[in-house]
């Protein structure tokens, strides 16, 4: 018998040999049994994949054994199911884990893509298949995999935005090889993996409900919708504190609604017109921009937002505003029609105020041209300082402390952080997320793991990373005032040769340049301080990496 032929290629001798080993490094499921769990892991967290509700996932996370637990649950299965991760989203290099069959049999493995989202099998497998079952729901599939393994094809789950891939499988899949995720056209989903381990406070007994929704919209049949619609409280509404808010996602929506925020009017504005409509729109009122003081914000997949024990956001009383703007973000790429909505958000408020009011502080880049970035960089870092002389002015003497932090930029951003620094040297990193995304911005809570405290004498820095933008190059005469030349942003940006070299000359003018810091009060308006001064922050600590490998044994074949 001739084990080979003349015929017979290299690369079909690896194929024989990968399909030997498909059977010590894949978990074979037959008729989608697998692996008897004696308890099944409690998941608390879920969220929608797809605008059409065909797949969604839950999860919760062991932080002893530093695991997360993942549940995928498909409405109508066919020849199998792709879900991953990947740094921006992409469907290359990204870490996949699979459910496919080959028209006869069914398997379940660890992958991955190379860089033109061909799917291999990866050799060492960290995700553990649990238990799958078919109910009248759908099909569900349990597994779970480390926080961090090691593999430089896996992706490392950490604090931050996950963005999750996934995509169904229309037909058998005979080799891994002959599938591309490129192809498959997969869509992208992002969120919060790692979730704080700790209980959140209790209500007050005579906490109540105020419901900010939107008035029965009719959600538009385009893809981004930003809708506004003006909310008013009751007349000489006392001061209340609020302690809780949580999104109301009208049911059927889940998918559709993306983010929801609610603003509070300016106080010197007596009246705000009534506007229920796109935010975009001609006719909304120019008294809506006025409307910026944030109450309350949820994007898809977060948890209710809980207020410490001993503080609370004003609402109502003197000095505040009776008029409220309600904004809701729906995402309708598959442009479905006539849909009714009237989402929005629940705060839970006391009439017993706790000793503290809590407050929002803002800190970042103002927009001027000196956030230039030049085009055609891979990266570019920007940074906003609020130093020692503001923090001294605008805190109290005793500081305060920060008990959640919300990360924020627009399209360009691609990482996020925030840092305390005193005496030149970074102390503590506020917040961090290294997979940033302008679509899911999420509240970080701190005081399950203890307050952040900030001292008059401290600085805040935000840095950061964005991708190509264009912004204009002028002169500034006066503080207001600007005067461009007559080209457009493009014409002046292309009259300049740009390059790597040139793109970090001009990072390190703004590295180097005196810092010109807008010290604002609560009115906008400036504090009487002269703020301009040489560059301050020159000796921060960088960051340390670090890598705890979880190694899981074999998997091993399962009999029919």
């Amino acid at each position: 018998m001739r084990l080979l032929n003349k015929d017979l290629r290299l690369q079909d001798i690896t194929l024989m040999y990968l399909t030997v080993l498909v059977t010590v490094v894949v978990l074979l499921v037959a008729s989608y049994q697998a692996p008897a769990v004696h308890s099944r892991p409690a998941l608390a967290y879920h969220i929608p994949l797809d605008p059409s509700g065909q797949l969604e996932l839950s999860w919760n996370i062991s932080y002893p054994t530093q695991e997360v637990y993942l549940e995928l649950k498909v409405k109508e299965l066919h020849h199998g199911v792709l879900l991953g991760m990947s740094d921006r989203g992409e469907p290359t290099n990204a870490d996949l884990v699979l459910l496919w069959d080959d028209g006869h049999k069914s398997y379940f493995g660890d992958a991955w893509s190379d860089n033109e989202g061909r799917v291999m099998l990866d050799t060492q497998q960290d995700y553990e298949l649990l238990e799958t079952h078919q109910s009248t729901e759908g099909f569900f599939l349990l597994f779970k995999r480390p926080f961090s393994t090691c593999d430089p094809h896996d992706y490392i789950i950490e604090e931050g935005t996950v963005h999750i891939i996934y995509a169904m499988l229309e037909r058998p899949i005979l080799s891994l090889h002959e599938l591309n995720i490129s192809r498959l056209q997969p869509g992208i989903q992002r969120v919060l993996l790692l979730r704080p381990d700790a209980p959140s406070p209790a209500l007050p007994r005579d906490v109540r409900t105020l419901e900010v929704l939107a008035p029965d919209v009719i959600i538009p049949t385009q893809e981004t919708t930003y809708w506004c619609h003006i909310y008013q409280l009751p007349p000489n509404m006392p001061k209340n504190h609020i302690v809780m808010y949580e999104s109301v996602i009208t049911p059927g929506n889940e998918a559709i609604v993306h983010h929801i925020e609610v603003f509070e009017c300016s106080p010197q504005m007596d009246t705000v017109p009534q506007f229920s409509g796109s935010c975009d729109s001609k006719m909304k009122p120019r008294k809506l921009n006025y409307c910026r003081h944030v109450l309350a914000a949820w994007a898809m997949g977060a948890e209710p937002f809980y207020y410490p024990a001993d503080a609370g956001l004003p609402l109502g009383g003197e000095g505040s505003s009776r008029f409220l703007r309600l904004e809701v973000h729906y995402h309708n790429p598959l442009l479905i029609s006539g849909r009714s909505d009237s989402s929005g958000i629940r705060l839970w408020y006391t009439p017993s105020l706790r000793r503290f009011d809590a407050g929002i502080m803002e800190l970042g880049l103002v927009y001027t041209p000196v956030m230039a970035i030049p085009p055609r960089q891979l990266s570019f870092q920007l940074t906003g300082y609020c130093t020692a002389k503001c923090t001294q002015t605008a805190l109290p003497v005793g500081g305060v402390h920060i008990f959640a932090s919300q990360l924020h930029t627009h399209l360009a951003g691609l990482e996020v952080r925030t840092v305390l620094v005193r005496g030149g040297k970074e102390v503590e990193v506020v917040q961090e997320d290294k997979h940033f995304s302008t679509h899911y911005q999420w509240n970080q809570m701190n005081y399950e793991s203890g307050f952040v405290a900030v001292e008059p004498n401290y600085h805040l820095m935000r840095w950061i990373f964005k991708k190509y933008i264009y912004c204009p190059l002028c002169r500034f005469q006066g503080r207001e005032s600007c005067s461009c030349p007559g080209t457009t942003v493009e014409e002046q940006f292309s009259s300049l040769s740009w390059d790597g070299f040139s793109g970090e000359v001009l990072n390190s003018l703004y590295l180097t340049s005196p810092i010109s810091m807008h010290c604002n009060q609560s009115t906008a308006e400036l504090f009487p301080v002269n703020w301009k001064g040489p560059q301050q922050i020159n000796n921060l600590v960088g960051r340390s990496k670090h890598c705890r490998c979880h190694r899981k044994p074999e998997v091993c074949a399962v009999n029919e």
